[in-house]
């Protein structure tokens, strides 16, 4: 699996949750957003692992 298959930038992440980044900021603020990482050029991007494991922290049981 590449590099560009394991990372999300925080614009795939947005597009791909259908979300705007002042939510992903506002879930960071409140400690909810999934783990990232914060680049030396304050990029952000955010593991396909870790988000997966975070989509599946929120599943609700029927």
């Amino acid at each position: 699996m590449g590099a560009t298959s394991r990372f999300l930038t925080l614009k795939a992440f947005c597009e791909e949750l259908q979300v705007a980044k002042s939510t992903f900021y506002d879930w960071c603020a409140k400690g909810r957003a999934p783990r990232h990482i914060k680049l030396p050029n304050g990029e952000i991007r955010i593991r396909r692992s870790d988000l997966d494991a975070w989509l599946e922290s929120r599943e609700v049981a029927a």
